[in-house]
């Protein structure tokens, strides 16, 4: 593993220590972020900059997302459950999108 203390990475640390804790909640906010960045619904947080959509990438992180669901069936707490299916469900509803 990594050092995520930030010590010795000439100030580098600060910006870490802004950083919100990683937890299963905070990984799937954070991969379903990526998901609507990648359908070009969202604009790059340090350019502004909206990005021509990339159904296959898009897909392929709406598929991590359900892997992880698939793989923690049970053994999330309720509030982490439902997270993940309303975000599943918001990005499957602007995926076919697409299509339309």
């Amino acid at each position: 593993m990594s050092d995520q203390s930030g010590a010795g990475d000439g100030g580098a640390g600060s910006a870490a220590s802004q950083l919100p804790a990683i937890d299963f909640s905070t990984f799937v906010l954070s991969l379903s972020t990526t998901a609507l960045y990648q359908m070009g619904l969202i604009a790059d947080s340090e350019t502004q900059e909206m990005i021509s959509p990339n159904r296959e990438i898009a897909q392929q992180t709406i598929d991590t997302i359900e892997m992880l669901q698939a793989k923690t069936r049970g053994n999330l707490e309720p509030d982490e459950a439902k997270l993940i299916d309303s975000l599943l469900y918001e990005l499957r509803l602007h995926f076919v999108e697409f299509d339309a």
